[in-house]
């Protein structure tokens, strides 16, 4: 797929702001709760990118429910004293709407939690339209997320680009129809996200601005 394109969708946790420590310290309050001793640090980064359901139905389905609940919590509690803005970001999402680009954010989180992201970074001012697991009916890497958020922003896959820290971004991406790039500082390294062969690798999200499809001349 080649020409311009008008239309950026970006995942939010390990993308745009770095939740990586506290969704981390969120798993291990939650599994040391349950399985006292049994995960540690590098136990729980498989877990990240899914729905939190899907990963706790996959370590116990009995419990599932109370499990997330006790995450959910703990999560929310934490939030604020431990998300931090990646770099370039806050800049980059400045420029991408200064040039008059549609932006949303597509996240397998639920929608309370996006926004209190959204809000302590202050890119809430940038996004108008946001997609969260409380929106549809299937998560990423179903392509239904980023065909909800195109709809809402009146845009086309083909004039479209879906960033992401994780697998399940890059195949939603292609499963829509849209461009992809993986950000180099995803948790689970750049050599995991090439597997997924994305069509751009961003070392910085200022790396978004120099592709050709956004190039305004």
């Amino acid at each position: 797929m080649t020409g311009k394109i008008n239309t950026a969708l970006f995942d939010l946790d390990g993308t745009l702001i770095n939740t990586n420590e506290l969704i981390i310290s969120s798993y291990l309050h939650t599994l040391n709760h349950y399985y006292p001793g049994k995960y540690g640090r590098e136990d729980v980064i498989p877990f990240m990118g899914p729905p939190l359901l899907e990963t706790f139905e996959s370590i116990d389905k009995l419990r599932a429910q109370e499990m997330m609940t006790m995450y959910r919590a703990y999560n929310i509690e934490n939030h604020d004293n431990i998300v931090t803005i990646f770099d370039g970001v806050y800049e980059t999402i400045k420029e991408l709407k200064e040039r008059g680009f549609k932006l949303a954010i597509v996240s397998t989180k639920l929608s309370d939690v996006v926004e209190m992201g959204l809000k302590l970074t202050k890119l809430d001012a940038f996004f108008d339209v946001v997609v969260a697991l409380d929106h549809v009916k299937k998560a990423k890497p179903d392509p239904e997320p980023v065909l909800l958020a195109l709809e809402k922003l009146k845009a086309s896959p083909a004039e479209a680009i879906m960033v992401g820290d994780n697998k399940h971004d890059i195949l939603s991406g292609k499963n829509a129809g849209t461009l992809t790039a993986g950000v180099a500082w995803t948790l689970k390294g750049k050599a995991f996200l090439q597997e997924y062969h994305p069509d751009y690798i961003f070392d910085n999200m200022k790396d978004i601005l120099s592709i050709p499809e956004v190039q305004t001349s």
